[in-house]
């Protein structure tokens, strides 16, 4: 089990989980950010943080949001496990669950 960054976070992307991540594990997407699911250690740190509550655990995700669940893991597919996102920085891609996200405007 691990968390996830769901719908809130598309087009916001407001990065106060990933100063709080201790284990920089928090990706950052064109239009999201993701939560590696093989680095994240669950402690929880990133949740009360999000100033849109998207983040969730896993098993907590809200229903309208559950396609979140695969969105945040089937991201990493092509970067398999860099260990640590920081060294990364901005993904030039999204997953297509949040590629396809009505753009959301200030």
């Amino acid at each position: 089990m691990t968390y996830l960054i769901a719908q809130p976070c598309v087009d916001v992307k407001d990065r106060a989980c990933v100063e709080e991540c201790p284990v920089d594990c928090i990706y950052e997407g064109r239009r999201a950010l993701y939560i590696h699911p093989d680095e994240c250690v669950d402690c929880g740190a990133c949740e009360p943080v999000c100033p849109v509550e998207a983040i969730f655990y896993e098993d907590d995700t809200p229903p309208e949001w559950a396609g979140y669940r695969a969105a945040n893991a089937e991201f990493f597919d092509e970067l398999g496990s860099p260990g640590g996102a920081g060294a990364q920085g901005l993904i030039d891609r999204d997953h297509p669950l949040v590629a396809g996200e009505p753009v959301r405007t200030a």
